[in-house]
């Protein structure tokens, strides 16, 4: 969580088109995006506006059709699959709002996997999990299933994992949408604390008390990036939720 400042994520006229038969569909058209280190980015737009395939470029879960992309000053279409998978898992975390925590691993199991992905020993596995898991307040639930978490337990846990590697960047994916308004909000805060460490993220999000916690707000429209502000310009939050009562977060 170094270099505070720096280019991390840059991209250059990306665009990804997709085909199907005869039927081309351009999900991106012309990304010109710089996101340096340090930044808490959230990414907002209607359903099918490109946000995803964003987020997939991004962590090089999928590459672009044409354009180019430097990751943390690498170009990412230069490096090998085996690369690119090394790429991933020590310098991205991913939180995804379905979880995909593994049933039948415990909290400290889940965390684990990208430290055994990355060769790290057994011993020093289990204690970076637990540390992690002390992080996102869950010290006391490391040997619980899934299925003996709520739901804001396990994305605190999906959030240690991403955590775990120390990656130069998160990127998360609606992380509040399947969490109520209290259990939200509890994941609000861990994120802005890990971004007042230093942290890089970047967060796709419907909900405006995230997006006006970020430092930056990218709003996309038919594959193109339309607005890149601290701000939404007035009546642009409609459709977003609205910020609970208070309007600031702790």
């Amino acid at each position: 969580m170094s270099d505070r400042g720096a280019d991390l994520i840059r991209m250059r006229e990306v665009t990804k088109v997709y085909k199907s038969g005869a039927i081309e569909l351009a999900a991106l058209r012309s990304i010109d995006l710089e996101i340096r280190s340090g930044e808490m980015v959230a990414v907002i737009g209607p359903s099918g506006s490109g946000k995803s395939t964003l987020m997939n470029l991004m962590g090089c879960l999928d590459t672009p059709s044409s354009g180019a992309y430097d990751f943390d000053g690498r170009d990412v279409s230069a490096l090998s699959a085996t690369d690119l998978a090394d790429l991933r898992n020590r310098s991205i975390g991913f939180v995804f709002q379905s979880f995909h925590l593994l049933p039948y691993a415990t909290a400290s199991e889940n965390v684990e996997m990208p430290l055994l992905f990355a060769g790290m020993a057994a011993r020093a596995r289990r204690a970076r999990a637990l540390e992690m898991l002390e992080r996102v307040g869950l010290g006391e639930r490391a040997h619980h299933l899934p299925t003996q978490l709520s739901g804001g337990e396990m994305q605190r846990v999906a959030i240690a994992r991403a955590l775990a590697n120390e990656p130069r960047v998160i990127l998360a994916d609606e992380p509040t949408g399947n969490l109520d308004s209290r259990t939200g909000k509890g994941i609000l805060d861990l994120f802005s604390e890990i971004w007042r460490a230093g942290g890089t993220i970047v967060l796709i999000t419907h909900d405006m008390r995230l997006a006006r916690l970020c430092s930056r707000i990218l709003k996309i429209e038919d594959g193109r990036i339309v607005h890149d502000d601290a701000v939404l310009p007035a009546g642009e939050e409609e459709g977003f939720a609205p910020l609970e009562a208070g309007g600031h977060l702790s």
